[in-house]
């Protein structure tokens, strides 16, 4: 047991520390992807629009976002912008607000490729049928483009609440920065416990992700 630094989780309360750091990660990550999901619906709905400005300006974003990596993101938003503008803003909060840009940007695009998979005749007997525009979207569009959009936006949870690691480099104590302190705290004591500390963290984003992700795969089987 102490060959493979695993005693160090039994000493006062750093297994309690660790699942307390992984709500943190979960907490951001599903904050981010309820506010990406109402946001990407609207901008992935903007994306299938005939405007050229709107779609130059969804386009631009959704560049940035692939392009950027997060981690520039987060250094942007929580050091860059403090300094600029002089605003306090809380590390973890500029945490929700970088993956819920980036969330957004994926969100829309699965939106924008759910509406284009309809086929057009389905556009076209609800026009037959005397509905509006909006009657159309409301009860025949959406309810066919969520069925292909929840596979794969509950595949987008396990994205998000595996690169929230990344926020402990603004200082949000999650379960990697909790790892490391206690990592820290028995170097001289347990030598070993990186290895204890880092494959229990692995098991606890396991055991976080691999759920909704059997379950993105079932959905998919089932409504794709």
């Amino acid at each position: 047991m102490r060959d493979l630094g695993i005693d160090v989780l039994f000493k006062g309360s750093n297994m309690l520390r660790l699942l307390e750091g992984l709500w943190v990660s979960m907490r951001i990550s599903l904050i981010s992807v309820v506010i990406s999901m109402v946001l990407g619906l609207l901008v992935g709905a903007l994306m299938t629009r005939k405007s050229k400005v709107v779609k130059w300006f969804t386009r631009i974003y959704l560049e940035i976002v692939r392009v950027m990596p997060q981690m520039v993101l987060l250094f942007i938003v929580f050091f860059g912008t403090t300094r600029v503008f002089g605003w306090n803003i809380e590390a973890e909060k500029a945490a929700i607000i970088v993956f819920s840009f980036w969330g957004t940007a994926e969100m829309a695009d699965l939106v924008r490729g759910a509406l284009i998979s309809i086929p057009v005749h389905q556009y076209e007997s609800a026009a037959a049928l005397g509905m509006t525009e909006l009657q159309t979207y409301v009860h025949v569009i959406i309810p066919q483009t969520l069925r292909r959009l929840i596979p794969l936006s509950i595949n987008l949870v396990t994205r998000m609440i595996k690169t929230t690691s990344l926020v402990m480099l603004i200082g949000v104590v999650e379960v990697l920065k909790v790892g490391q302190q206690i990592i820290e705290a028995n170097r001289t004591s347990s030598p070993n416990a990186a290895f204890g500390v880092y494959a229990t963290v692995f098991l606890l984003y396991f055991i976080a992700c691999w759920p909704i992700s059997m379950l993105s795969r079932y959905l998919e089987r089932k409504w794709c």
